[in-house]
């Protein structure tokens, strides 16, 4: 211990590498506080110097570039700028397995012999070389296997006892006792422990005291959300045990004194969340079926927070020198020209869309700096406030998409991953506002007409098609998915045309044209029991199914009919709806 410094095991043997001059290497399960130590641990003596290797392309560490010398262009070998003569500091290498044949040529020069191409790191203030990997297969295909190289290192292997993450959660959410919730932990098995990591933990505490649901903390592992099950003696998967080490985790941070709501589901889910990860700074991850309206949501929502779009990545299409490229220096250093959008003391917000379909590995490597460090070739992006990620998931349909996939140690770096269907995005009142009646005739087909099947098939993309077509006088059909050898999306059109070719079928506009007699009916159903009739249910399924401008358009129409449905029907329009909805709905049965 050093001062009144908390230390660790991981700690002391940092400090005995360095006091020894020896090339430290050092394996540990995903998110158990390894990167967290070296940072909080050597942040008042030395400079940290932070290399992920798995995000690194050869010339990211050196290059040969022609200067001049007395008179004569000369090849030199330029080195990265960190390494630039200053301030004594450490070299961390992150993830050091999981980088390319070329890269793990260059590092294991720095391993061996502290060196870089022709240059020597000691003579730059390199104060201590150090490795860290997980081990797990499932998270690298390599091992390191010559021994004249293990020779050179000294090794150490930890688990999440060895480092000081029950310290810095601690610091983090200072003000809330988090002993209960670290006993809750330790209880749990082995194997639960390693899926549910202390970084996983974090998230959760995250999610639960920012009164957003606590699973949403739990990452997706391609596509599913994360399952902590220890497998039976035959190898199947056991009882999934999140929902009671959750009900147990929430228990504590209330019993600790926090408020702690913890909800199932929130409504709007996707623009609140987006909210909370402009507010606190979050890199988010956000999965839904193509087509749904993520993109638009989010974009809408860093607008009005930031006054300003996100920086905007479709990854498919983006190369690495579409984020950066390695440029020499006049001081003979290799320095990174970053894009012009990530420079600037303005707030910011990127939005990786199409997150799990990359252009190619080394994009992907790169991007994956951004969210895992906030930093871009070893540069903090200023004003970062809030990292978006989109995707699809691996099956929709029945249909498997082209989507790659991903590790828990990937899949944790999100604060928050949210998993939402069609239902979970209000792009109907972004069709309204732009489409007008023929949105609210197309919504109501939708809504009322067809099974969730058909809903599934039918996107909001999809719908806005058959708005625009129907405006040129071009078959619906056309708007449908096409599956290939004259298949479109099985859904039928037939009620859709009924509606919009203004044969009678009922929606808002029909309830107030014949108001009275509607009343009347309620009346009847009321005085035939308290379940109601037909009439009942068909005045409910419109009002509840009715977008909240389409409510205020027809607010006399709401007011006169919703108090004459069941106590057990008027209720579901204020219990588990979004604030502005229930207020509406407050507004109409106070008759304010």
């Amino acid at each position: 211990m050093r001062g009144t410094q908390v230390t660790s095991t991981l700690a002391d043997f940092i400090d005995a590498m360095i006091d020894l001059g020896l090339t430290g290497q050092i394996f540990g399960e995903h998110g158990i506080g390894k990167t967290s130590t070296f940072f909080s641990h050597l942040r008042d003596r030395y400079r940290l110097v932070y290399v992920p290797a798995a995000n690194l392309t050869p010339d990211d560490l050196l290059v040969n570039a022609p200067v001049r010398q007395d008179g004569e262009l000369v090849l030199r070998q330029l080195i990265m700028r960190q390494f630039k003569p200053g301030r004594p500091f450490v070299l961390l290498i992150d993830d050091s397995l999981q980088a390319g044949d070329t890269i793990q040529s260059q590092l294991m020069q720095i391993a061996c012999s502290w060196t870089l191409g022709e240059h020597d790191l000691r003579a730059l203030g390199c104060a201590g070389v150090f490795l860290t990997d997980n081990e797990s297969l499932a998270e690298t295909a390599a091992r390191r296997s010559d021994l004249a190289i293990l020779d050179r290192m000294t090794t150490l292997r930890i688990t999440a006892a060895d480092t000081a993450w029950r310290q810095a959660l601690s610091r983090k959410f200072r003000g809330t006792d988090l002993s209960g919730v670290f006993r809750v932990w330790a209880a749990l098995p082995a194997e639960l422990r390693r899926l549910f990591s202390p970084r996983t933990l974090e998230h959760v505490l995250d999610c639960a005291l920012a009164g957003l649901p606590p699973q949403w903390g739990l990452p997706l592992v391609n596509g599913e959300r994360l399952r902590l099950a220890v497998p039976r003696a035959d190898g199947t998967p056991g009882q999934d045990e999140a929902p009671r080490i959750l009900e147990q985790i929430v228990a504590e941070l209330r019993h600790a004194g926090a408020d702690v709501p913890a909800p199932a589901h929130l409504p709007d889910a996707v623009r609140r969340v987006v909210r909370e990860a402009l507010r606190r700074r979050w890199a988010v991850l956000i999965q839904g079926p193509p087509g749904c309206g993520k993109t638009e949501v989010v974009k809408e929502v860093v607008r009005d927070e930031l006054g300003r779009d996100p920086i905007y990545f479709s990854l498919p299409v983006t190369n690495v020198e579409d984020l950066c490229v390695p440029l020499p220096t006049a001081d003979g250093t290799l320095d990174n020209l970053l894009a012009g959008i990530f420079i600037g003391p303005e707030p910011k917000a990127i939005v990786w869309d199409e997150y799990n379909r990359p252009k190619d590995r080394s994009a992907f490597a790169r991007l994956m700096e951004i969210t895992q460090e906030w930093s871009l070739a070893g540069r903090r992006i200023e004003e970062l406030r809030a990292q978006v990620a989109l995707q699809n998931p691996p099956y929709h349909l029945g249909r498997k998409l082209l989507v790659a996939r991903n590790t828990i140690a990937q899949a944790s770096r999100f604060t928050v991953s949210l998993d939402i269907g069609p239902d979970d995005i209000p792009a109907n009142e972004w069709l309204i506002e732009h489409y007008g009646a023929v949105a609210e005739t197309v919504l109501e087909w939708w809504k009322n007409d067809i099974d969730d099947e058909g809903r599934a098939w039918i996107t909001k993309r999809t719908l806005e098609r058959m708005i625009r077509l129907h405006g040129r006088g071009l078959p619906l059909e056309l708007a449908k998915i096409y599956l290939g050898d004259g298949e479109y999306a099985p859904v039928p059109l037939a009620d859709l045309e009924a509606r919009l070719a203004d044969r009678q079928v009922t929606g808002l506009r029909e309830l107030a044209d014949d108001l009275d007699g509607w009343a009347e009916r309620l009346r009847r159903a009321a005085d035939e029991g308290p379940e109601g009739t037909d009439a009942s249910d068909a005045v409910h399924r419109i009002l509840s199914n009715a977008e909240l401008p389409q409510l205020r358009a027809h607010r006399g129409t709401a007011a006169r009919l919703a108090p004459l449905l069941p106590p057990k029907l008027k209720a579901t329009y204020l219990v588990g709806v979004d604030g502005e909805r229930q207020r509406f709905w407050i507004e109409v049965f106070t008759g304010s």
